[in-house]
């Protein structure tokens, strides 16, 4: 079997070859090598200040129109739930106040009946919610009573008057302050106000 043979392409002693470097050519390149790179440094740096620039522009457009977006959407959920709300807060909560009224004054009077031995209780109620008041106390409790009916307190409002003091009972106020608070929070320069 024959031996294999590679081609030789070099011509000589690459050593041999070299020319004598010129100090002042050698210096002159290393100069101008110097000043490019320089160059492309400042051109880099100044291509990625340019970008910096353009995506904290873009980001902030993105954010102020997603800003805007969200303020849109907010208000016009708000707009869309208001009408429900103003519906529970005005016929809903008057009709499930009428029905808490003889259960929450029986809540208020039970702790006052340790205290009240036998002195005498009146209640102050307004003649539509004498009914439903006066059932549930004549069944829970065995305490000297006097309703006395006023027409001019509100069919959410109970006094309960103990000797000299008075306890008062005002659902009417409360579902008022309530209705007062969802007409303030829909009101558009509030909404306008807060979240401006």
């Amino acid at each position: 079997m024959a031996a294999l043979q590679l081609e030789v392409f070099e011509t000589g002693d690459p050593r041999a070859e070299a020319a004598p470097v010129d100090a002042a050519a050698e210096e002159a390149r290393l100069a101008a090598y110097e000043q490019g790179y320089g160059a492309g440094w400042e051109d880099a740096m100044a291509t990625q200040a340019a970008d910096q620039a353009r995506l904290k522009a873009d980001l902030g457009r993105n954010l102020q129109a997603l800003g805007f977006t969200f303020h849109e959407a907010r208000v016009h959920v708000l707009r869309a739930v208001e009408p429900l709300l103003v519906e529970v807060v005005t016929h809903l909560l008057p009709a499930l106040a009428r029905e808490a009224l003889a259960p929450l004054v029986l809540e208020v009077l039970m702790p006052l009946a340790e205290e009240m031995a036998e002195r005498p209780l009146t209640l102050v109620l307004n003649p539509a919610a004498r009914p439903a008041v006066e059932a549930l106390l004549g069944e829970a409790t065995g305490l000297p009573l006097t309703l006395v009916e006023e027409p001019t307190l509100g069919e959410g409002q109970v006094h309960l008057r103990i000797d000299d003091s008075e306890t008062r009972i005002d659902l009417d106020s409360a579902i008022a302050d309530i209705a007062a608070a969802l007409r303030g929070f829909f009101d558009p320069t509030e909404l306008e106000r807060r979240h401006g």
